[in-house]
C-alpha cells in the first residue's frame, strides 16, 4: 500500500533525525520515491521548521535536538508509544525526552502512524526492548477506536500513563494515570477573545480525524454555552487539502459565503496547516485575515509562520510529555506499597492563546 504524504512525512524525519544530515538521493531511495518527491516533501518539511536544508542534503535542525540520552544499561528504561513524530507530537516527545534525561532515563520510541490496530504489537516491541514502563497516546482518529482498540492497555504488566487521551467516562481506562491538554479551555479562550473584540459568534471550521479534533468540536458547543451565544452555522467539516482537494475547497467555500452573506466576521480552525491554507485561498477567493474575516487556529505549531501571523490556540504539548514522564517515573520508584496505595492521577494541563495579528487584535503578548 502506498505510504500518504503525512507518513512519509513522518518516515522522511525520523530518518534525518536519526543520521543528522541525509543526502536527499538516499532519502529518496529509502523511501522508495523519486527525486522529484523527495524535494518537495523537504521544502514542505523545512517551510514549517522542522528541517535545514543544504545544497543536495538535508539536516536535523540544532534547535530541534533531543537531550542526550544515558547509554544503555543504565537507569530506567521508558517506552513511549506515539501516533507520530512530527508536527504535534514531535513537542510531546521532546518534553518527555527532557524529563527522562533528567532522571538518567532512557526513553524507546514506537511510532504507530496512526493506526490503532497496530498500537499493541508496537507497546510489545517497546516491552522485549526493556521497557519498564511505559508512556501511550494510542494512534485513535475516531470516537469508537478506544472501545474497539483501547482494551489491550489495561491489561499491560507494567504501569502506563496515558497522554493526550481522554477515555469515556466509565471505561476501564478511565482507572489509567493521564495527562492530557485541556482542549475544551482553549476552545473557550479562542471564542471569548473574538467576541470580545467585538465579533459574534465565530464559525468552527474543523477535522474530525483525531482525538484532539473531536475534543475541540465538542469544546465548541460547551463554549457557546457557557458564554450564552448559538452558532451562526453549522461546524464546516474540513479535511487536509493535499488529500481530499474537492473537501478543502467545500470548507474554503462554505466560509466564504458564511462571511459574504454575514453569518460570521470571524472563525476558529483547526489546525494550523488548514488555518494556513484556508488563508491563503480566501485571498484567492477576495476575503482578506483580518479584515474581512477574522480567524484563530488551533495546535500553534506553525500559526506564526503563516504571511498574516495567526492567533493560535496552543495546547501545553512539552509540558504534558514532561509531566507524563515525572509521574510514570514517580510510580516505578515510588515502591510497590505506596503505587498501590497511591491514587491513579488524571492531571490536566491549559492551553494558552498567543494573540498575533489574523484577528485585528495585533501582535501583542500571548493572553491566557
Amino acid at each position: 500500500m502506498r505510504a500518504s504524504a503525512a507518513q512519509r512525512h513522518d518516515r522522511l524525519l525520523d530518518l534525518v533525525r536519526e543520521h543528522g544530515t541525509v543526502r536527499l538521493s538516499d532519502l529518496a531511495e529509502r523511501l522508495t520515491v523519486s527525486a522529484v518527491t523527495v524535494r518537495r516533501d523537504v521544502e514542505a518539511l523545512a517551510e514549517q521548521g522542522l528541517l535545514d536544508r543544504a545544497h543536495g542534503s538535508v539536516s536535523w535542525p540544532e534547535r530541534h535536538a533531543l537531550p542526550q540520552q544515558p547509554p544503555d544499561g543504565g537507569g530506567l528504561v521508558l517506552g513511549m508509544l506515539a501516533p507520530s513524530a512530527t508536527y504535534y507530537f514531535a513537542e510531546v516527545i521532546r518534553g518527555a525526552s527532557e524529563a527522562a534525561a533528567r532522571a538518567g532515563a532512557r526513553l524507546v520510541l514506537r511510532i504507530s502512524d496512526y493506526r490503532p490496530a497496530e498500537d499493541r504489537a508496537r507497546t510489545e516491541g517497546l516491552l522485549e526492548a526493556g521497557a519498564q514502563g511505559l508512556l501511550i497516546a494510542p494512534g485513535w482518529r475516531g470516537p469508537d477506536d478506544p472501545a474497539e482498540h483501547g482494551g489491550w492497555i489495561t491489561e499491560l504488566p507494567v504501569p502506563a500513563v496515558l497522554l493526550e487521551r481522554r477515555p469515556a467516562p466509565g471505561s476501564a481506562l478511565e482507572e489509567l494515570d493521564r495527562v492530557s491538554s485541556d482542549h475544551r479551555h482553549g476552545v473557550l479562550l479562542a471564542v471569548r477573545h473574538l467576541v470580545g473584540l467585538g465579533h459574534g459568534t465565530p464559525l468552527l471550521v474543523a477535522r474530525a480525524d483525531s482525538p484532539t479534533a473531536l475534543a475541540v468540536r465538542s469544546g465548541y458547543g460547551e463554549a457557546l454555552g457557557a458564554l450564552g451565544l448559538r452558532a451562526p452555522a453549522p461546524v464546516i467539516d474540513s479535511v487536509p487539502a493535499e488529500q481530499d482537494p474537492e473537501g478543502f475547497e467545500a470548507a474554503a467555500q462554505a466560509l466564504r459565503a458564511a462571511v459574504e452573506s454575514g453569518k460570521a466576521t470571524a472563525a476558529l480552525v483547526h489546525n494550523d496547516v488548514d488555518a494556513i491554507q484556508m488563508v491563503q485561498r480566501l485571498a484567492e477567493l477576495g476575503l482578506r485575515v483580518p479584515q474581512d474575516l477574522a480567524l484563530i487556529a488551533y495546535d500553534d505549531e506553525v500559526a506564526a509562520l503563516a504571511g498574516t501571523p495567526l492567533t493560535a490556540v496552543a495546547p501545553p504539548k512539552r509540558h504534558v510529555g514532561r509531566h507524563a514522564t515525572e509521574l510514570l517515573i514517580e510510580r516505578l520508584t515510588g515502591g510497590a506499597a505506596q503505587s498501590a496505595d497511591e491514587p491513579r492521577r488524571h492531571v490536566t494541563l491549559l492551553p494558552r492563546l498567543n494573540v498575533r495579528a489574523s484577528c485585528g487584535a495585533g501582535d501583542g503578548n500571548p493572553s491566557a
